[in-house]
């Protein structure tokens, strides 16, 4: 019994712990940012300690349908980086009102 205990410990402590932090935007440099998302092609990131989006570098990573949005975050260097494109929905209208 003592045995089965040990050796299912680390899989409970793997199971148990807290989920990954998102990396925030506002705590890298631009070119940290940047980086990140050319690396990974989509990633999800904090702009601020409460609010976060999606960032990817092409439509190959957004959903059939959709277009890309430039977007630019703060970062600890910058007040405006550019980090890539937000996926959107052409049809809802975000155009209209700017966002």
């Amino acid at each position: 019994m003592l045995r089965t205990a040990a050796a299912l410990l680390p899989l409970l402590i793997a199971f148990a712990s807290p989920a990954a932090a998102r990396p925030a935007s506002y705590k890298m440099t631009c070119a940290a940012v940047q980086a990140l998302v050319a690396r990974q092609g989509g990633v999800l990131m904090d702009t601020s300690p409460t609010t976060f989006d999606r960032y990817v570098t092409n439509l190959r990573f957004c959903m059939p349908g959709q277009a890309l949005k430039p977007e630019w975050v703060p970062s600890r260097d910058t007040r405006q980086c550019f980090a890539g494109y937000t996926c959107i929905d052409p049809d809802r209208g975000w155009y209209r009102w700017g966002f």
